[in-house]
């Protein structure tokens, strides 16, 4: 599939990677052609996803198959697998966006082994220290994004200045958010609380050119104080893990309660519109996957479970990315006096 100004950019999707590949996958990619119109470049084994594109309805110009024979599994070592299994759909998909063949690349599978691929293949911006992924937070009536969640877990404040250098661009190109507040996460809002590395990123966060608002602690992630919450690999990650579950927890706790008593159902079919619409609201499905920054191409990493609606979401926010030329405004933060 070839690069058409008028029909817009082609986004690559590993159609093979996440819980319920490549069913929903496919259906996403489908969805996506006929409602919005995006170019997909659909990976993996062509005969199992012509079987599944036979079952659906879409506009077929849009949608190519590109043939990759193997798959990473979610239990493979990432960096192992994305260096033996090149013909992998994750590497496939890499490699199209090395050769400009596609604009963005988007997965659903093994995390590991697309941020080791992309690193590998895409290599990093010239004066990026390291990549980072972003987790998207739909909390509080707006989109906050939450960096780094796992691809750094030992950081410099120089590397958390530049992942908030690098969401705040995405979220101005993205989001359209202008001059995105940026927050530390840390243990407190005092300047001098924290550990060495909070202290360090205080102060370069403070002296740069980023919208910074000050340190917020943990309670204060889902408040929608700050458009952009920076912390290290480890520390994001369990957080994002930590709320995942609560949401799971709350949510079962809540449909339990209401179905324990006849009257209290009956109060929660009255509720249901509110509670149908609260729950759209914070639904990770409707704001797609989230970004790896840094590397020297467009990627989009989606939660495992991603269904047809999540990867339709995913591939708008991929095309919106290429389209408000996120990648060029990275490389511009990005000091090249600091490649190492």
């Amino acid at each position: 599939m070839s690069e058409d100004v008028d029909n817009g950019p082609v986004i690559a999707l590993d159609a093979m990677g996440g819980d319920d590949a490549p069913g929903e996958i496919v259906r996403g990619a489908a969805d996506a052609a006929r409602d919005l119109g995006i170019r997909v470049a659909l990976v993996g084994q062509r005969d199992v996803l012509s079987a599944e594109l036979a079952k659906l309805s879409y506009p077929t110009n849009l949608i190519d198959v590109v043939h990759a024979s193997e798959v990473i599994e979610m239990e493979e070592s990432p960096a192992l697998a994305a260096r033996q299994k090149k013909d992998s759909s994750i590497v496939v998909g890499l490699k199209l966006v090395k050769e400009g063949r596609a604009s963005a690349f988007v997965s659903a599978g093994n995390t590991g082994a697309v941020m080791a691929g992309a690193t590998m293949y895409l290599k990093r911006i010239r004066g990026i220290l390291r990549p980072t992924l972003a987790a998207l937070l739909p909390l509080s009536g707006r989109l906050s994004v939450l960096l780094d969640v796992g691809a750094n877990a030992d950081c410099k404040p120089e590397y958390l200045l530049q992942f908030a250098q690098m969401a705040s661009a995405y979220m101005q190109k993205v989001w359209k958010i202008e001059r995105p507040k940026v927050a530390l996460l840390n243990i407190g809002e005092e300047e001098s609380k924290g550990s060495s590395l909070t202290q360090g990123t205080y102060e370069l966060l403070s002296s740069s050119s980023l919208n910074f608002v000050g340190n917020i602690e943990g309670r204060d992630v889902p408040m929608g104080k700050a458009d952009v919450i920076v912390t290290d690999g480890f520390t994001g990650n369990v957080v994002v893990k930590t709320m995942e579950g609560m949401a799971e927890f709350i949510t079962g706790e809540m449909r339990k309660a209401i179905m324990s008593r006849p009257w209290y159902a009956a109060a929660g079919l009255v509720l249901s519109p509110a509670l149908n619409g609260m729950r759209k609201t914070l639904d990770y499905r409707e704001y797609g996957a989230g970004p790896l920054l840094g590397t020297n191409g467009l990627v989009f990493i989606g939660h495992g479970r991603s269904d047809a609606l999540a990867i339709l979401s995913s591939l708008r926010v991929a095309r919106e990315a290429v389209q408000a030329g996120m990648l060029d405004a990275i490389r511009e933060i990005a000091p090249a006096d600091r490649v190492r």
